[in-house]
């Protein structure tokens, strides 16, 4: 079971179910092969260790806005960006052209500065598999392999904070995962133990229908100058029912961003996600209406 899914086999809460949002080794595997052993929601980001202990309720109502794309008045008092707005909608789904010989990770000294109010702007986004990711002529992505694994990220905060919601969409796609893993996972044990990992999942697919999942907003959590490590918090819309947020590092390795993963193929361990009401200190990013 991957990460913001729904386990109905355990607990003893008011409806004889308890929510568990980390199982042991079947992260990243849940990513690749979209149904494994979920109730409502997809899993997008990697493997995880299991938490015995109880979660938020997932049937809670978030207690401010939903995940619109547009920060609100308390989170900013800057004015809106000019055209096009901050979050596009998802029905701008025209992608820059799929390999360019300018921006992402041939942008000559692209911007710096910390996305941590207003969303990266001239934003499309398309969907892979159920979810919609990301796609921006300046920062990334700008090349795609031949068996659809996008890459060239720019070496800046808002090309980092692509890399990681591209990657994770792709992973839940299972027409592009286990390359994804190949291609764009930092070389390691950890990448090994995934796609073994993944490899055996693929093999004995859930029929278990998921639930809807979005991108919601991220946060950049760490990125010093000329950074060659980050990490960014990535925030899901849990099925309009919650937010999801959990940290996914980054590496700048071989001229682009790549995911790190922990030694046991896990994004981080046993750490579980941030189960939020509101998206309150998040830049809102999001391509579903």
């Amino acid at each position: 079971m991957g990460l913001f899914s729904r386990d109905t086999d355990s607990g003893d809460d008011s409806d004889g179910e308890k929510t568990s949002f980390l199982e042991e080794r079947g992260f990243i595997a849940s990513a690749i092969v979209v149904g494994a052993v979920l109730i409502c929601l997809v899993a997008w980001f990697m493997l995880g260790g299991r938490s015995d202990s109880p979660t938020a309720n997932p049937s809670e109502t978030p207690s401010t806005a939903v995940p619109t794309g547009q920060p609100t008045e308390e989170e900013s008092n800057q004015p809106p960006p000019a055209s096009p707005t901050e979050v596009p909608s998802a029905t701008r789904t025209t992608p820059p052209p799929p390999n360019s010989h300018t921006g992402g990770c041939r942008a000559k000294n692209p911007s710096q500065a910390i996305p941590r109010i207003a969303a990266p702007v001239a934003v499309s986004w398309q969907f892979e598999g159920k979810m919609l990711i990301p796609i921006q002529a300046a920062s990334g992505p700008t090349s795609t392999s031949a068996n659809g694994v996008r890459s060239c990220f720019a070496h800046s905060p808002t090309g980092a904070v692509l890399a990681a919601m591209v990657l994770l969409g792709q992973l839940q796609n299972p027409e592009v995962g286990i390359a994804a893993l190949h291609s764009r996972v930092y070389p390691g044990p950890g990448r090994d133990a995934a796609i073994a990992e993944a490899r055996q999942t693929a093999r004995t697919p859930s029929s278990t229908v998921p639930g809807d999942i979005q991108f919601a907003g991220f946060k950049v959590l760490d990125y010093p100058p000329n950074a060659t490590r980050t990490i960014i918090q990535v925030v899901a819309d849990l099925d309009g029912k919650a937010y999801g947020a959990m940290p996914v590092t980054m590496r700048w390795y071989r001229s682009d961003w790549y995911v790190e993963l922990q030694p046991d193929g896990s994004l981080n361990g046993s750490v579980e996600p941030d189960i939020l009401t509101s998206l309150s200190g998040y830049v809102r990013f999001s391509g579903a209406a």
